[in-house]
């Protein structure tokens, strides 16, 4: 891991996935989460605030950044639940089977390289009455915003840490096996409308 990789990139992502609008997002889908969580792509922390500690009596935080981590700290000092770092990629679940009762993903399915193993894993360790919460952005239904997400997402992926602009984040989820129970499309307000477009719901495990 390089210097941009390690101190740079995590203060840039932390902003722009921290502004107002995002937290609004995560505000809307965190606190949805229940028993033992695995929250893939902690990163900072943001999410802990909004999870209730009442219905949460675990998170498995899993993120294979060590300046995510670093900067983890404040979030982590604070946080209404109790947490238990997972220091491996999103490809590689440590956990058993059918062992968590809620997944949660958010902005983070767009920078995982093998996206259908990630998935694959988190319906493994998913309880079959488990819920997948997501809260992603990706590729857009308008046609003149996906070529321009086509356009930029080489160069892209080499300044922000991987991520794409263009994955169809239900298509993505469903071919990895899970049933998309409800589902919210939009454009982020005030976001460019390349990386703005957001899609937010719940899935099961397809049985």
């Amino acid at each position: 891991m390089n210097f941009y990789e390690e101190r740079i990139l995590p203060h840039l992502i932390d902003c722009a996935c921290s502004n107002g609008q995002v937290m609004k997002l995560r505000k809307a889908i965190v606190p949805n989460a229940r028993g033992q969580v695995l929250e893939i792509g902690m990163g900072s922390g943001i999410n802990l605030g909004f999870y209730d500690p009442d219905k949460v009596s675990l998170v498995y935080g899993l993120e294979p950044s060590r300046g995510m981590r670093r900067k983890a700290a404040a979030h982590l000092a604070q946080s209404p639940v109790r947490v238990e770092w997972l220091d491996l990629p999103g490809e590689t679940v440590p956990l058993a089977d059918n062992s968590v009762d809620t997944v949660l993903l958010t902005f983070t399915l767009c920078t995982i390289p093998d996206w259908f193993q990630a998935l694959k894993e988190m319906k493994r360790v998913l309880r079959p009455e488990g819920r997948l919460l997501f809260c992603e952005h990706g590729q857009s239904p308008d046609p003149g915003v996906r070529r321009w997400q086509d356009r930029l997402t080489p160069g892209w992926k080499r300044l922000a840490g991987g991520c794409h602009l263009n994955r169809p984040i239900h298509r993505l989820i469903a071919e990895a096996g899970f049933t998309i129970d409800a589902m919210e499309t939009r454009y982020l307000p005030k976001a460019p409308r390349f990386a703005g477009y957001i899609y937010s719901g719940e899935a099961t495990p397809t049985a």
